[in-house]
């Protein structure tokens, strides 16, 4: 997320140091967030299992009263936030075809509903559908351009996300601001990105609005952890378990942090396991593995890939773990083909800079280092920002004997360790 460019050696030299030096700082206390590891019940799922309770009795007397779908539906929604349950997601989308289809999809709020669910699904073509449609009927036009930003930025449609933000832009705007900050975000400038997502929180602080305080704070904590400022990441993460004790993706963060930030193995471990109690998704059996493959346990780390792959079996998550499917797949030879497969299909889905990366990564693990570097220059080149994206890039470089272009992508890496985290910290020092 940051923008690539040679640093002078001895900048260079200065940041190395202070980043080994700061990785032995003590950030987190055990003491600021035991009390959100355990916590027993959860105001928001319990509120909106009775209003669905609630919601759907009313429908079952009135099924002519479509509006209640509506309703239900978001509760659902809510479910999913924080259980992490996929079949709450499918049943939110379930209730909104019901309803759109009463409505024979000409309502726009129940169109941008359905298409916000299907990003969550990470079913990008059909939310655009569904947006272009809501657009078409013309109500509401101001919220439809942010689902149609969202959308176009998921596919890689850039020019069409920025027209779209351009049609919204307002500095006093909570919605305009969190999406220009995800712009520049994308064009590699996190210190205006930053600057942007304060002055929305700002905004979320002024209204006292709860939920955008949550968003706020939480994506605060994202942001300045890739910008290495790791006491403000931490303290982010805080302030929104203050607000919402439940919320596991601050808990997630804080976990990161202990983990890539101060090596603390033991109680990343802690962390994590006390959050899939209540929040049940295949991605944290793939940070334990993460955490394991550090320690050096390769069995452990092996078990927890097969608990990743065995949930995935076991319910259907359609696409969205496609990219982690694919890194995985990508690193073991034997499954090379299979990770290029599935690459593929990404890059179909969602055209993006990021999907090509692993679709020109699939084919440098298949021995094809030319075609990667053919792909990548086309493609992912000066289009993406991402740590991972980069050392990708750096690797299809030195595969392809273009050591000249490793060099400036290697030190811009050794700046990201926190953010690719520690496993990467071998691998980048290889280049």
């Amino acid at each position: 997320m940051k923008t690539y460019k040679l640093i002078p050696i001895f900048v260079f030299t200065i940041l190395f140091i202070f980043a080994c030096d700061n990785k032995t700082t003590q950030i987190t206390k055990a003491a600021d967030y035991n009390k959100y590891l355990h916590i027993t019940g959860n105001e928001s799922i319990d509120f909106a299992n009775k209003e669905i309770e609630f919601w759907q009795s009313k429908y079952d007397v009135a099924p002519n009263q479509k509006t209640f779908l509506d309703v239900i539906a978001s509760k659902y929604a809510t479910l999913f936030e924080y259980n992490g349950d996929i079949k709450n997601l499918y049943k939110t989308e379930d209730l909104l075809i019901q309803s759109n289809e009463a409505n024979n999809y000409s309502k726009v709020s129940t169109l941008r509903s359905l298409g916000r669910n299907y990003i969550a699904q990470h079913r990008f073509k059909e939310a655009l559908v569904l947006a272009n449609k809501a657009f078409a009927i013309g109500e509401g036009r101001n919220e439809t351009q942010k689902l149609l930003f969202d959308v176009q930025m998921e596919l890689g449609n850039f020019p069409e996300a920025l027209t779209n933000l351009n049609a919204l832009k307002d500095m006093n705007d909570y919605d305009y601001l969190i999406r220009l900050a995800k712009w520049n975000d994308h064009k590699g400038d996190l210190k205006t990105a930053i600057t942007f997502m304060e002055k929305a929180r700002d905004i979320a602080e002024k209204e006292d609005n709860k939920t955008l305080k949550i968003w706020s704070y939480s994506n605060l904590g994202d942001f300045y952890g890739h910008a290495g400022m790791i006491q403000e990441s931490y303290d982010s993460y805080l302030k929104t378990l203050a607000i919402d004790p439940n919320y596991s993706y601050a808990l997630k963060g804080i976990a990161w942090i202990v983990f890539s930030h101060e090596r603390n193995t033991t109680e990343a471990k802690r962390i994590v396991e006390a959050i899939e109690i209540t929040h049940n998704a295949p991605d944290f059996f793939l940070l334990k593995a993460q955490i394991a493959q550090f320690e050096g346990d390769k069995k452990e780390a092996d078990l927890n890939k097969k608990a990743y792959f065995d949930m995935l079996n076991a319910t259907n998550y359609g696409a969205m773990y496609n990219k982690y499917n694919t890194l995985i797949y990508a690193d073991d030879q034997a499954n090379a083909a299979k990770a290029l497969e599935i690459a593929k299909i990404e890059v179909d889905h969602r055209p993006t800079p990021d999907s090509y990366d692993l679709l020109a990564w699939s084919y440098l693990n298949m021995g094809q280092q030319e075609k990667a570097l053919e792909i990548a220059k086309e493609h992912v080149l000066g289009k993406s920002f991402e740590p991972n994206v980069q050392y990708h890039l750096a690797m299809i470089y030195k595969a392809n004997n273009d050591t000249q272009k490793v060099a400036p992508i290697k030190n811009e890496l050794l700046s990201s360790i926190y953010e690719l985290g520690p496993n990467f910290e071998k691998k980048v020092n290889q280049l």
